[in-house]
C-alpha cells in the first residue's frame, strides 16, 4: 500500500524527490503519513479536496 501512495503521488507532484511516505500504527489501524514539497501540497490536496479525496477511494479499493 506504502509504494500505491508513493507512485500515485509522485505523479502528482513537481517535485517528487521531496515525497516521502511515513507508516504509523495507530490503535489497531495503520496510518499512511503523505509529506510532499510546500509547493505541490494544493496539487495533493486539489480543488474542495477532491484529489486527496480520489487518493483515499483508490486505496480503499485496493486495500478491499
Amino acid at each position: 500500500m506504502k509504494e500505491l501512495i508513493e507512485f500515485v503521488a509522485k505523479g502528482l507532484v513537481d517535485n517528487p524527490d521531496e515525497v516521502r511516505v511515513d507508516e504509523v500504527d495507530g490503535d489497531g489501524e495503520v496510518i499512511f503519513e503523505l509529506t510532499v514539497a510546500e509547493d505541490d501540497l494544493g496539487k495533493v490536496i486539489g480543488k474542495s479536496g477532491r484529489t486527496a479525496r480520489a487518493l483515499r477511494t483508490i486505496l480503499s479499493a485496493a486495500g478491499a
